[in-house]
């Protein structure tokens, strides 16, 4: 008799499946066990191609979307062999159909919800009842507009679910340990800070590598650590030591401000100081540095100001160059204060790293949070909730209004702390210069 009870779920007869935002290690491990599970229990499937961008655009008359074209319904064929591949088999973008949103009475202007509503027409075209969204914070924003969006139709509207999937190879995101595709992210880098490494001993050079991240430090903390680096400085690093205040000025009538900033001369500084240690102390003449990418993000406003955004508003630091900008710079503060010359070469890594071949550790855990999202669902009925885990893969769901601050709709990033064991870690292995800090003993287990 129990397997006849109806199971929570069993008003979602078909799903729908978005990716959103920049590739990340072990994707179709996520789709393809949401996706499997569904079919297993006689669901059907629909994956959307490119995120929101067909979506947004959708009309019932002058843009439908095409089957093949514009979404595929999934079989079991489709999924085969696939939790292990690169890639995402249904292809992401960065569209934005909420950018018009920075507060809750927005939702009531049809204007600013245009394109939500447009995703909300073809879903419901389409017949789908519940919406898997896997991305990073951006698309968990997007994931909170669709569910606010559906608290302000009429009650005889049709309500579709959604829960999302934490996706970031920067490992920025609140609410869960670690975001599939960091750990395979770490390992690929850290294979190329290996391999420069080897180069620099070979040449008697410096590398200065500057990683992906977006503000972050997560990732160049996991790739220095791995890769045997001598020094990686982030974000989370630009205290007293390594900053200035510089002054905003007033402007569309904001009063004027006060801005901490990087002093990008006690950071050529921080950096000469370990090269001439590692020469004095231990006849060292080569090394890798390590910088995350966010430092950019940190440079005076007159560097920055007219550089170019992404859809969410985000600087392309990517763009900026700032591990060449620096490895330029080392090169000449090391020539002035030692009056030798260095041959200090920067080096940008992190595309190459976001459709590598997945990890085993990102694979259990991207397909565990894929039959999450089912379970999610299914069997617990849930609307609104990011699906995480905790422990040894153990599933837990976050509601959206625990991870999304309800005045301005913006999710938080989650920084590195300093201090941490994994920050002492780094501390710990790195060319030391300067005395450690004086740090508590830290949390133990019991405590």
């Amino acid at each position: 008799m129990e397997s006849n009870r109806p199971k929570k779920g069993d008003h979602i007869k078909r799903v729908g499946i978005v990716f959103s935002g920049g590739p990340a290690p072990a994707a179709n491990a996520v789709i393809s066990s949401a996706a499997t599970s569904f079919l297993e229990d006689n669901r059907e499937v629909i994956g959307f191609f490119h995120g929101y961008s067909n979506l947004q655009d959708y009309h019932p008359v002058s843009r439908r979307l095409v089957p093949d074209k514009h979404y595929r319904v999934f079989s079991e064929r489709d999924l085969r062999g696939l939790r292990n591949s690169r890639g995402i088999i249904i292809g992401t973008a960065r569209a934005n159909p909420g950018k018009s949103i920075s507060k809750a009475e927005d939702f009531g202007d049809p204007a600013k919800t245009e394109r939500l509503r447009n995703v909300y027409n073809a879903l419901v075209d389409l017949e789908i009842d519940a919406l898997i969204s896997i991305g990073g914070d951006d698309t968990l924003k997007t994931a909170n507009f669709m569910a606010r969006f559906q608290e302000t139709l009429p009650p005889e509207s049709k309500r579709i679910a959604v829960v999302h999937v934490p996706k970031t190879i920067d490992n920025d995101y609140r609410g869960i340990d670690f975001t599939f595709g960091f750990f395979t992210a770490v390992d690929f880098m850290a294979k190329e800070v290996q391999n420069l490494r080897a180069d620099a001993i070979a040449t008697r050079c410096y590398y200065i590598v500057e990683t992906m991240g977006r503000k972050a430090s997560w990732l160049a903390y996991g790739v220095a650590i791995a890769g045997e680096s001598n020094l990686v400085l982030g974000v989370e690093d630009v205290d007293d030591s390594l900053s200035l205040w510089e002054t905003i000025p007033a402007k569309d009538g904001k009063p004027a401000e006060k801005r901490r900033c990087l002093d990008l001369g006690k950071l050529l500084d921080r950096i000469v100081n370990v090269m001439i240690t590692r020469e004095q102390k231990y006849d060292k003449q080569y090394g890798t540095i390590v910088l995350a990418e966010g430092l950019a993000e940190l440079l005076p406003s007159q560097a920055i100001d007219n550089l170019p955004r992404d859809e969410h508003g985000h600087l392309s630091v990517g763009n900026v160059g700032f591990g060449k900008l620096v490895a330029a710079q080392v090169a000449a503060r090391y020539e002035e204060r030692t009056g030798a010359k260095k041959k200090v070469t920067g080096v940008q890594l992190g595309y190459e790293s976001r459709c590598s071949v997945p990890h085993a550790f990102d694979v259990m855990l991207g397909s565990q949070l894929g039959i999450g999202a089912y379970r999610a669902l299914v069997e617990e009925n849930l609307n609104a909730s990011m699906v995480s885990v905790t422990g040894q893969l153990d599933l837990q769901y976050v509601p959206f209004a625990e991870l999304v601050n309800p005045e301005n709709l913006k999710t938080e990033i989650r920084f590195l702390q300093p201090g941490s064991d994994l920050h002492r870690l780094a501390r710990l292995l790195e060319t030391r210069v300067d005395r450690l800090p004086d740090w508590s003993s830290g949390q133990r287990r019991g405590e």
